[in-house]
């Protein structure tokens, strides 16, 4: 994740938090613009969608950082590439703090999934679906799009949304390590359904977003490991995290 940030461009800041945008994303974006079927009657319009999922996919991380904020966390960079965005966030460790951090992000969708269907019943009762195609064809594929990165997103499969919400729930149950090990584990196997669907729909997409989650849940399994090796030291007593509310191990740091 840091190689994301570390190649980014920053676009503008907007109440203490950095939008970034990976140099990637316009080699991907002139690729698939450039490659859509002119299902519009003009270009311009498949530039229209690609960047109204630029605009969901931002007010989407921001629902993550301004959450993670609300419960006094740090979050100050949001990184958007191809595969869709990253927000820094730090939540306090603690499931509660966690979960709606992470929880914000998917009901920005949410949302999003009642206002796009209210304006496509307006534009057909005024007639302008008729009268205006491109931009009734533009608001039904942005509303496709939406609808779609929120249920993949609320997957199962750690690190999307739907893993990291899995791992906040069992946190409250398993605590903080166990908990991280369990997502990691039913990630791993989101990742073997991903290839599968990578080699049945020839999809390169698929098989690099496998590879990216696979990586990910590697680096969750390390994380787990060595929180249940710090969750076995000897404690301090009478002293406690002003976050996490544990108390600190006994050892010299």
């Amino acid at each position: 994740m840091n190689g994301i940030r570390q190649n980014a461009i920053r676009l503008f800041r907007f109440n203490g938090i950095d939008l970034s945008l990976h140099w990637s994303w316009f080699l991907v974006a002139a690729y698939e613009i450039g490659g859509r079927q002119r299902a519009y009657s003009s270009i311009t319009w498949n530039v229209m969608e690609y960047l109204a999922l630029f605009l969901i996919v931002m007010i989407h991380e921001f629902g993550h950082a301004l959450a993670c904020r609300q419960v006094g966390g740090v979050a100050n960079q949001i990184v958007l590439w191809p595969l869709g965005g990253v927000a820094y966030v730090n939540p306090p460790q603690r499931p509660g703090a966690t979960l709606w951090s992470i929880a914000a992000g998917p009901l920005v969708n949410v949302a999003l999934v009642p206002i796009l269907k209210i304006l496509g019943t307006l534009m057909r009762s005024q007639g302008l679906a008729q009268q205006m195609p491109d931009a009734f064809l533009l608001l039904r594929t942005v509303a496709l799009i939406n609808l779609g990165l929120l249920i993949f997103n609320m997957l199962p499969i750690y690190p999307l949304d739907g893993g990291q919400i899995l791992r906040s729930l069992l946190w409250f149950v398993m605590g903080r390590a166990r908990s991280l090990m369990a997502a990691t584990v039913v990630g791993f196997l989101g990742v073997a359904g991903l290839i599968l669907l990578a080699l049945r729909m020839q999809s390169a997409w698929f098989g690099i977003l496998a590879a990216f989650i696979l990586m990910n849940c590697w680096r969750g399994l390390q994380q787990a490991r060595a929180l249940l090796r710090l969750s076995k030291l000897p404690r301090h007593g009478g002293y406690f995290c002003p976050s996490c509310r544990t108390s600190p191990p006994v050892g010299e740091y």
